[in-house]
């Protein structure tokens, strides 16, 4: 059966992190528990696929000042590292370590962060899709189609700079020069094309600029007794978080592992986005088993 979500809050350095416990602690079938984590999305989009795995002690958590989590430190960026930090003490005071990890985009930056750190903490981590511009062949041309999309939405708000980030993240294959020179229209993509002034969004804002710009360890992650699977989706073949996946398991001479459906594929209807989160979850099963 599935288990209800215990909610509970940590207080850390600058911030209190709220967290969710499904399942016993300490387990009582000798597996670890299974670490979810997302950046900038929070624990609300692993609803679905924590519900797909009744049989793990599920842990997840709103990275600070996002969702339920709040700050204090008076910084509005998500950094990999202080992340990490923050997951350190979570499962140092859940006495729960090492854990099986799973981190989906953001949260798989910041999951390669946390077991460069303190590799103690994490048996086996599942890096899914990465967003790592600074692996790429074309690293400099990706960086300035971010750079782009950041300067829609400054200049005209949400409506532009989310249709130019949803071009940036479609594009197959190696961006151009030059590319998102010319902006997309909003309103071909059904999005509005008024601005309403807020400049927060955590895609669009620059918030998140540390985990793109995020640059791994490659010999702290290559002799790392965690064992580290970089797994991207099958329809995801050609955007940019599956060709920096692979360019990340290419220098650590890795191979990638496939997982159903597209970067979001664990989700259910959290986001009206659902992929296909009971193949997900089977396959997130047998990858952890070492399959």
């Amino acid at each position: 059966m599935t288990e209800t979500a215990t909610h509970l809050t940590l207080d850390v350095p600058g911030a209190t992190i709220a967290y969710d416990v499904r399942g016993p602690l300490p387990t009582t079938d000798g597996e670890p528990p299974l670490v979810l984590i997302g950046q900038p999305m929070d624990a609300s989009g692993f609803g679905t696929l924590a519900s797909l795995l009744p049989d793990r002690t599920v842990v997840t958590y709103d990275p600070r000042g996002i969702g339920r989590s709040t700050r204090r430190d008076g910084s509005t960026t998500n950094d990999p590292r202080q992340q990490a930090e923050d997951l350190h003490a979570l499962v140092t005071a859940l006495g729960a370590g090492p854990v099986d990890l799973f981190g989906s985009s953001g949260g798989a930056v910041t999951a390669l962060a946390w077991v460069t750190a303190y590799p103690q903490d994490v048996r086996t981590l599942v890096a899914h899709e990465p967003p790592l511009l600074g692996v790429l062949p074309d690293a400099d041309r990706a960086a300035a189609a971010t750079a782009r999309v950041d300067a829609a939405y400054q200049e005209h708000g949400w409506g532009a700079g989310m249709a130019a980030f949803i071009a940036l993240t479609s594009w197959q294959g190696e961006f151009p020069e030059g590319f998102l020179a010319e902006l997309p229209d909003p309103a071909q993509l059904g999005l509005p094309t008024e601005d309403d002034g807020t400049r927060t969004d955590p895609l669009l804002s620059g918030a998140s600029k540390p985990v793109t710009a995020y640059e791994p360890d490659l010999d702290a992650l290559r002799s790392s007794p965690t064992r580290i699977v970089l797994a991207a989706g099958e329809e995801s073949e050609g955007i940019l978080t599956w060709r920096s996946t692979h360019a990340l398991a290419e220098r650590l001479g890795t191979q990638v592992a496939i997982f159903p459906s597209g970067h979001g594929g664990f989700l259910g209807p959290e986001f009206g986005m659902p992929g296909k989160p009971e193949a997900f979850a089977e396959r997130l099963r047998e990858v952890l088993a070492g399959a």
